[in-house]
């Protein structure tokens, strides 16, 4: 029994003490304290905040250097760099009235074969369409070419006048009496005005060429007397195409008689 109790007991709580304050002592030794901090090294929050003034500065100091600019002058260069708006074509009717047609003449060179006609009409019969929309425009129109035919030499019994509906119909009539080969020449009379949707674009236009086909396949001259205009006053100005119309037509006839009498003669 004494030799048990004569040994040396075991100190189990030593040297976790001793562990435990060794490991705090080199961690105090590691760490700086904050009262450390400006003598070694700037504090990570105090860094960031050094940053964020220094670039405010950079950006003050660099709005600072810009010269201000005026706010008239910046809508001025705006309104400078805008580019100039595409200027349309005028149309016919919209162009000043004396540059519709070049002042002179036609002048062909002496010494060449010419075949020219005249606005004739002795021994001529003539087709009349017109149309009875817009009448009171077409009659006007009409009476105008009967009194140019009158002046031509074309006795009223040579005349042969078809109303017809509109404009479109013209094509129509027209391409039925060149077809009946009685007529020296056909005159299409008609107004269209422009109003606020297509419908004048397709009845212009169809009436055209309509007209010219009507002319083409038979070979008897047609001639267009159809006012296209953007309005009734611009129609009202332009009545005299009537009697255009018709010396247009004669004009046309009468080639086209000197050509069939020269090819009669063999070309001679």
């Amino acid at each position: 029994m004494s030799d048990g109790l004569d040994r040396p007991r075991l100190n189990l709580g030593a040297e976790p003490d001793e562990e435990r304050r060794e490991d705090v002592t080199s961690a105090d030794d590691e760490v700086v304290s904050e009262q450390d901090w400006p003598s070694q090294i700037t504090p990570p929050a105090e860094a960031e905040s050094e940053e964020a003034e220094e670039e405010a500065e950079g950006e003050a100091d660099a709005h600072a250097d810009e010269a201000p600019v005026d706010e008239v002058e910046v809508e001025e260069a705006e309104e400078a760099e805008e580019p100039p708006a595409e200027e349309m074509p005028a149309e016919e009717d919209e162009l000043p009235r004396g540059s519709q047609h070049a002042a002179g003449d036609l002048q062909i060179p002496d010494g060449y074969g010419v075949i020219e006609g005249e606005p004739s009409g002795s021994r001529r019969s003539v087709g009349v369409v017109v149309a009875r929309f817009n009448g009171e425009l077409t009659g006007q129109l009409l009476n105008r070419a009967l009194d140019e035919l009158e002046r031509a030499g074309v006795g009223r019994e040579a005349v042969t006048v078809v109303p017809v509906p509109g404009a479109f119909e013209l094509p129509l009539a027209a391409m039925a009496l060149a077809k009946t080969r009685r007529y020296s020449c056909i005159v299409a009379l008609g107004a269209v005005i422009r109003g606020d949707t297509p419908h004048f674009d397709y009845v212009a236009g169809e009436a055209a060429s309509g007209l010219q086909l009507a002319g083409l396949e038979t070979g008897v001259p047609v001639a267009f007397g159809v006012l296209t205009t953007d309005s009734e006053a611009q129609a009202r100005e332009r009545l005299d195409k009537g009697a255009e119309a018709v010396r247009t037509a004669l004009e046309m006839a009468d080639v086209f008689a000197q050509l069939r009498a020269a090819a009669g003669n063999g070309g001679q």
